[in-house]
C-alpha cells in the first residue's frame, strides 16, 4: 500500500467514527462556519492548530506560511485576513509560532537558499533590530528560541498596521491580536503579546481615513 493510500482509508474511517458519534456532524458543518478565531501559524506538520488547541473543524479558521509571517505584501495572507475579520467577523487573531523552528533557524545563518531567501529576509530583521539581545544568549537553541518569541511579537505588531485591523477596531471594537509561543517538547503554548483596539497603533503605522 503507498502512504498516500493509507491517507485515505484514514480519512474513511475518521469519517465513519464521526459520523456514529453525531449522525448529523458534516450536515452541520456543510452549513455553518461561525468562527471565533483566525489562527496564522508556521506551516510545520508538527503544528496543526486544531489538535493543539482541541477544538473542532468550524472553530478555527487557519492561515499558514513558513515561520508565521505578517508581510504587508501577502496578498494570500491580507485575503485570508481581510474573509477572517470582515466576513467570518472572528474575535480574535492569533499569531502562533514554535520553538525550534526551521524557517527561523535558516534566517539565522548566511545560506542562500534559493526563491525562500526572499521570504527569510523578513526574519532577517528582526534579527538585525534585535540582535545585541539574542547575541547574550548562552547558546544556539536560545538564541534561536528568543528570536522565535521576537519574530510572533513583530507579526502581531505587523497586523496592527494593516489597514484591515484598524478598520475593524475603530468600527467594531475587534478583534484581540494575540502572540503565541507552542513547544514541541511538552505541547504547551505561552502566550508573549497581547493587544486590543484600545492599544491602537503606532501613529507613524495610522490611517485617518478610514
Amino acid at each position: 500500500m503507498h502512504s498516500f493510500e493509507k491517507l485515505l482509508l484514514e480519512n474513511k474511517a475518521w469519517a465513519q467514527e464521526k459520523v456514529e458519534e453525531n449522525p448529523h456532524y458534516f450536515e452541520k458543518l456543510v452549513n455553518l462556519q461561525t468562527p471565533e478565531f483566525l489562527w496564522i501559524g508556521c506551516s510545520d506538520s508538527r503544528v496543526p492548530a486544531n489538535e493543539i488547541t482541541g477544538t473542532n473543524p468550524g472553530e478555527i479558521f487557519v492561515h499558514r506560511n513558513i515561520a508565521n509571517m505578517v508581510v504587508h505584501t501577502d496578498l494570500n495572507l491580507l485575503s485570508v485576513l481581510q474573509y477572517a475579520v470582515e466576513v467570518l467577523n472572528v474575535r480574535h487573531v492569533i499569531v502562533c509560532g514554535h520553538y525550534g523552528c526551521g524557517g527561523v533557524k535558516a534566517a539565522m545563518t548566511n545560506h542562500s537558499m534559493g526563491i525562500i531567501n526572499k521570504w527569510l529576509r523578513n526574519i532577517k530583521d528582526v534579527y538585525r533590530i534585535h540582535y545585541d539581545e539574542i547575541q547574550q544568549k548562552e547558546n544556539e537553541e536560545e538564541r534561536t528560541n528568543r528570536l522565535v518569541e521576537l519574530n510572533v511579537i513583530e507579526q502581531v505588531v505587523n497586523l496592527s498596521k494593516t489597514s484591515i485591523i484598524q478598520k475593524a477596531w475603530i468600527h467594531h471594537g475587534r478583534p484581540h491580536l494575540h502572540g503565541w509561543v507552542y513547544a514541541l517538547a511538552d505541547g504547551l503554548l505561552k502566550p508573549i503579546k497581547y493587544m486590543t483596539p484600545e492599544d491602537g497603533v503606532d501613529p507613524i503605522y495610522r490611517y485617518d481615513n478610514l
